[in-house]
């Protein structure tokens, strides 16, 4: 099996990364950004401190075969840059629809990689989507931002639970037809 490809989940180009699936290696860098408080409260499943194993496990579940959610890196390494700048994700749902997922290294913050990414895979669209899905917490509107700049429409209020924060949190949740 190549590299590059994990059971069918293409590497997706954009202009200054490429979308590839995760390898064992990029545990090293996801501990490290994911460790970040100001990340995992961002997400709904990034504990906070983040336990020994846990990278491992996020990795394991984003090759294993029977995966419900296509997981990838954004691999700057391509333009001289990180090899893993974050992850961006489609976990899949009934009737041709997945709910995306990203988040973004501090570091790269406000410099337009999260909508890239997001544009990257919404143009690809591996899964043949009819529909995507996403959610943020009401306390992360440049997230919001990126969903709107990425033609996602506002579908209403609701609530998910952090991990990190241990509690049920407000979100806003988008959607955009394909």
């Amino acid at each position: 099996m190549s590299l590059d490809t994990v059971n069918d989940q293409p590497v997706i180009e954009a202009s200054r990364f490429v979308l590839r699936p995760l390898r064992s290696s990029d545990s090293g860098l996801i501990a490290l950004y994911s460790g970040d408080e100001r990340v995992a409260r961002m997400t709904t499943s990034l504990p906070h401190p983040m336990p020994p194993g846990a990278v491992e496990a996020l990795v394991a579940r984003a090759t294993a075969a029977d995966r419900d959610e296509d997981i990838w890196a954004i691999d700057g390494t391509r333009d001289g840059g990180e090899e893993l700048k974050g992850l961006i994700s489609l976990k899949r749902m009934d009737r041709d629809q997945s709910e995306v997922g990203f988040w973004i290294a501090p570091v790269f913050w406000n410099s337009g990689l999260a909508s890239e990414a997001l544009e990257a895979l919404v143009t690809a669209n591996p899964l043949k989507n009819a529909t995507m899905f996403a959610a943020v917490f009401q306390d992360n509107p440049a997230s919001a931002r990126v969903l709107i700049h990425c033609g996602f429409e506002y579908l209403g209020d609701a609530e998910s639970f952090s991990v990190s924060r241990n509690a049920n949190v407000p979100t806003w949740t988008y959607s955009r037809k394909l």
